[in-house]
């Protein structure tokens, strides 16, 4: 067994992370960081250091696992969590809180922006509690401490920032009214006794984590999450996860674009679903240059000041084109190496992995391929091709409702792409 195999083995059993989902590099250059912060050791050496440390167990799992977050990110869950609060209260008579959980927590955005969410729906402080947990200790300190920069805002703000944070010397610090409302602990979804003495909750943001996990941790996972939702309860899925959850019994509750599932099984028979033909996907040409986006699985904030050179963009983009001369072609392999290369040297973006998707779905490796796909939606969950790609997979698997949700917001996609292009 390789050293590198050493490590992915470690992450599966303590985290549950499938490599094959995030790809090797990702992981191999953690552990490269890992073993500078540790005097430079060996592989071999700092595995020995791995296994006799907790500390260092707990440093690498922090390089690979912090994921990419901002506040009122995919906004319309949001929207959508301050109508069915509402309504959920009604059902309760206003008999008790409502009970919201995010796990994973991350550095806090997410359960900070239900609060502000459900303020803003017009609830008031005693009629509903978050809880956010996170495997990783120091997230859920920086989470705490709740003073974020500028990264952790993105989109369309609105005012919130104004409303609910105040600026200092070293960013902007949430206001105590908001980091009242939420509890913040450090939890392992694999543990299967997690909460196991606390009622379950009304909503459950568990977004971006399952489609980094092999099926049977999927499953394991799932049920966790079966039992910390209440019977009436909904789960809010990250956006490229539908058809995982659809696989597994639950059903979207109908809110565009809001990723939320019930647990309800009385679903009426779903029309038959005819795929709409695909068209033949154009020459794969070099992407216009990709503005730098942080990687999902290593914190923008190392465990120990570990200086790394970090390539040109000039660099990234031509090994992009590089990557699309390739496989147009057809040097598959050439092509997949090349896009192993990007990894292990620039941040990812989208069409890598869309690549990668494209290169195993050639070869009949469909799992593979799916997996790929799923890693693109979620760097960017518009992208039209993997949208379009993934749907024809999911269809071919029989897995039609699935098919259907994705070749709707390909259609999205385009559409928004050619409103932009008349601009």
């Amino acid at each position: 067994m390789s050293s590198d195999q050493r490590f992915f083995d470690f992450l599966k059993e303590r985290i549950g992370l499938d490599v094959a989902s995030v790809g090797p590099a990702i992981i191999e250059r953690a552990v490269r960081q890992r073993s500078l912060a540790a005097e430079g050791l060996s592989s071999d050496q700092y595995w020995q250091r791995l296994q006799g440390s907790r500390d260092e167990q707990q440093a690498l799992i922090e390089a690979v696992i912090v994921p990419e977050t901002w506040f009122f990110r995919y906004p319309e869950s949001f929207a959508a969590l301050g109508k069915l609060a509402l309504k959920r209260l009604g059902e309760l008579n206003n008999m008790r809180a409502l009970r919201i959980l995010s796990l994973p927590c991350s550095t806090g955005e997410e359960p900070y922006s239900i609060a502000m969410a459900l303020f803003d729906a017009g609830l008031a402080p005693h009629q509903f509690k978050v809880q956010g947990l996170d495997v990783s200790p120091l997230s859920v300190e920086r989470a705490k401490r709740a003073v974020y920069g500028k990264n952790s805002f993105r989109g369309q703000l609105g005012d919130f920032r104004e409303r609910y944070f105040s600026a200092g010397a070293d960013g902007y610090q949430l206001s105590a009214r908001v980091r009242e409302q939420v509890a913040l602990n450090v939890g392992n979804v694999l543990d299967p006794t997690l909460l196991a003495n606390e009622a379950p909750f009304d909503f459950v943001f568990c977004r971006n984590l399952l489609i980094y996990f092999d099926q049977p941790t999927q499953q394991q996972v799932f049920e966790v999450l079966k039992r910390l939702t209440h019977t009436d309860g909904v789960l809010f899925i990250g956006p490229a996860e539908g058809s995982l959850l659809g696989r597994l019994g639950m059903r979207s509750i109908g809110i565009a674009q809001s990723f939320a599932f019930s647990r309800h099984t009385a679903v009426e028979p779903a029309p038959r679903f005819v795929p709409t033909p695909l068209p033949v996907p154009p020459p794969i040409r070099a992407p216009a240059p990709l503005p730098v986006r942080a990687r999902p699985f290593i914190s923008s904030a190392p465990a120990s000041p570990v200086s790394k050179p970090v390539a040109p963009a000039s660099d990234a983009q031509a090994l992009l084109a590089t990557i699309a001369a390739l496989a147009n072609e057809g040097k598959s392999s050439e092509a997949q190496r090349a896009c192993e290369q990007y990894l292990r040297s620039h941040e990812p973006v989208a069409q890598v992995f869309y690549w990668l998707g494209l290169l195993s779905d050639v070869a009949g490796s469909a799992l593979q391929a799916q997996g790929f796909y799923r890693k693109a939606l979620y760097l960017d969950p518009q992208h039209a091709e993997a949208l379009m790609h993934l749907a024809a997979l999911l269809a071919s698997q029989g897995d039609e409702a699935g098919a259907r949700r994705l070749q709707q917001r390909a259609a999205r996609s385009e559409r928004g792409a050619d409103s932009e292009r008349k601009r």
